[in-house]
């Protein structure tokens, strides 16, 4: 192997990356082939007469084959560019001051939760308090295999209806919020970032973190001048670190812009009508007068609005997968 190959870095971390996501095919290969030996095996003792035991032993593996089975089957949906890669993803509040704000943290609290369901790790990068309650805007890397061919279902407004708990008269409020989702892209050798094109400014830590975190100027935000593209971290232990993680939000949302780019060059040559956007109110949230949780596009649906809240999204994640694959051309 070139020695070069060793000197590359990024190059070293996309090769493990890959080898990684091949290890754990493999291993989900050999799984499901130790499932279905075993089954056969039951079957067989069980043609020579009935056994309890055996039979619930059986219900077990065979109910965990069809999970695993579905599971595998939506993975080769996972065919997008950048499917593989880690997820950045931003929530900003809507208007409506502290409602759309406690909506923005219970919407993080959401995505922590299947996060945490996924065996994926969040790690927050940037994150702006409300006045009052809530949170104004965050920034947060979910890591792990597929995160970003997963969560990329999830990016737009999320629109929740309830009684506020913040008004005293009880009313019934409607708030939303928008969500930003981005691979996490170190850099990408199509896109190139000109230093006399980036203003950097510095300021102090307002989260957690102790009294380095807040006494010294280790936030970073850059803005990319020729795209007006703004990227923000401060969670890390050092100017350096958080400048490093800020230009690869600022890879992931150059990246973001040409895809989406290409993606409207596509539907104008194709003549769609409806304009592609990033943007687009996706799901509503309603607790009062009734509880109904819906995604507008796929129109699937659930009545439990706490399971959902609580990170129980794969639902969702799933007939979004479906669907844009049946359609072609928005799995990106």
């Amino acid at each position: 192997m070139s020695e070069n190959f060793f000197n590359d870095p990024k190059l070293v971390s996309k090769v493990g990356r890959e080898m990684k996501t091949a290890e754990h095919k493999l291993e989900k290969i050999h799984h499901l082939s130790a499932d279905i030996e075993n089954a056969e095996a039951i079957m067989e003792l069980l043609i020579d007469g009935d056994d309890e035991a055996l039979y619930a032993e059986l219900n077990e593996i065979l109910n965990r084959l069809s999970k695993e089975i579905e599971t595998a089957r939506l993975e080769t949906l996972l065919s997008g560019k950048y499917d593989s890669y880690n997820a950045i993803l931003t929530l900003h509040a809507g208007a409506g001051g502290t409602e759309a704000q406690d909506w923005t943290q219970m919407l993080y609290r959401m995505y922590s939760m299947y996060a945490e369901k996924n065996d994926f790790k969040v790690k927050v990068l940037d994150v702006l308090d409300g006045e009052e309650a809530g949170l104004k805007s965050i920034s947060f890397l979910v890591s792990g295999e597929n995160a970003y061919g997963y969560l990329k279902a999830e990016k737009g407004v999320h629109r929740l209806v309830r009684i506020s708990p913040f008004d005293a008269n009880a009313r019934r409020h409607t708030s939303f919020a928008s969500l930003e989702v981005m691979p996490e892209i170190e850099e990408a050798p199509d896109i190139n970032i000109r230093p006399e094109d980036l203003k950097i400014d510095t300021y102090r830590s307002s989260g957690a973190g102790g009294q380095h975190v807040n006494k010294t100027e280790s936030a970073i935000r850059i803005t990319h001048i020729p795209t007006g593209i703004i990227v923000a971290c401060q969670t890390e232990r050092s100017q350096i670190q958080n400048r490093e993680t800020a230009m690869k939000m600022l890879y992931s949302k150059l990246v973001e812009k040409q895809e989406l780019e290409e993606m409207e060059k596509l539907a104008s040559i194709r003549g769609d009508v409806k304009k592609i956007e990033w943007g687009s109110q996706i799901r509503s949230y309603v607790f009062c007068p009734y509880t109904l949780v819906k995604d507008h596009r796929t129109g699937y649906e659930t009545s439990d609005v706490e399971g959902v809240m609580n990170g129980d999204i794969q639902g969702f994640i799933n007939e979004y997968l479906k669907r844009t694959s049946v359609k072609g051309g928005e799995n990106v």
